[in-house]
């Protein structure tokens, strides 16, 4: 056939079954919607094949684009890996890494990282890398990997990932915590399935800390827990309503630590195992795809 692929428009058609939208895959993009258009009919038009099918409704994959887009994801990773390879040869690579991270690891765990990394690289003798930082739940942060808006990212959901690369580089422990006039703050200990049948404040769906305990309650009970009595955007909400008498919450015993020692919540002994979750470096491709920045983060952190 001698087809010769384009390759942006390979991406731009990723873009499109990640959306459902030739317009949003255009902005994701950054081309006009026009633009996508033409680029996505004349790759069709030199395939002799139909990719996409179009409506009002928006756009779905015909099954010849499914296999196609399937081929095509092994060439998308090479070419991703020919253009770090360009920049690690220009000396672009180490000017900028985007890291995308769950908001307990952004908050309590990547900092003294990143302190750790720049430490690492003055001491080599080199400028320090300049990281932007891209702060969302856990699924959000998978998604950001995917499309490569970030280099690397770390997230607290538990649940395998099948389309990404991971390497766990910490455990973090999960605590229940109430008002400190809360009538579990002055009981021995509570059950877990007290703990499992109560509403509590948390965060929203694709959040890794309320996805590890809906997956310990389904793992030791047989049952999911109950609906949430309110859903908070962030942690330091979800302290303020705990603290305020809402209801109790389950928060990483690293975000409450300093309310513990100052008194403002109380934390509540739950008659179970020790509820851990993995803190978890994904990225695309395989180990070998890790561009040499963001190894040098990844063993800051498993060193931290």
């Amino acid at each position: 056939m001698g087809y010769v692929p384009d390759v942006e428009a390979l991406r731009l058609l990723r873009a499109v079954f990640e959306t459902g939208s030739i317009s949003a895959a255009a902005r994701e993009r950054g081309v006009t919607q026009q633009s996508a258009s033409a680029r996505l009919r004349a790759m069709e038009r030199s395939l002799g094949l139909e990719l996409l099918l179009r409506s009002p409704h928006g756009v779905t994959a015909t099954p010849a684009g499914e296999v196609f887009a399937s081929w095509a994801d092994d060439l998308l990773h090479a070419a991703d890996r020919l253009e770090t390879g360009v920049d690690q040869l220009r000396g672009e690579s180490g000017r900028e890494l985007a890291v995308a991270a769950s908001q307990t690891v952004a908050a309590h765990l990547l900092p003294h990282w990143l302190v750790t990394l720049r430490t690492t690289q003055q001491a080599a003798g080199r400028p320090p890398t300049e990281v932007r930082l891209l702060t969302a739940n856990s699924a959000d942060t998978c998604e950001r990997v995917r499309s490569g808006a970030a280099s690397i990212g770390f997230i607290e959901s538990p649940e395998p990932l099948t389309d990404l690369w991971s390497r766990v580089i910490a455990r973090d422990e999960l605590v229940v915590v109430v008002a400190t006039d809360h009538p579990w703050a002055s009981r021995d200990a509570v059950g877990l399935d007290e703990v499992a049948a109560t509403g509590l404040v948390a965060r929203e769906r694709g959040s890794g800390t309320r996805r590890a305990w809906e997956l310990v309650v389904e793992g030791r009970l047989g049952r999911p827990p109950a609906e949430p009595a309110i859903v908070l955007a962030n942690a330091a909400a979800i302290r303020s309503a705990v603290a305020g008498g809402l209801a109790p919450a389950v928060l990483s015993s690293r975000v409450v630590a300093d309310d513990l020692r100052l008194g403002r919540l109380a934390r509540v002994a739950v008659a179970t195992e020790p509820i851990l979750r993995p803190i978890t470096a994904i990225w695309r491709g395989t180990a070998r795809d890790l561009t040499p920045v963001a190894r040098e983060l990844l063993e800051a952190a498993r060193a931290a």
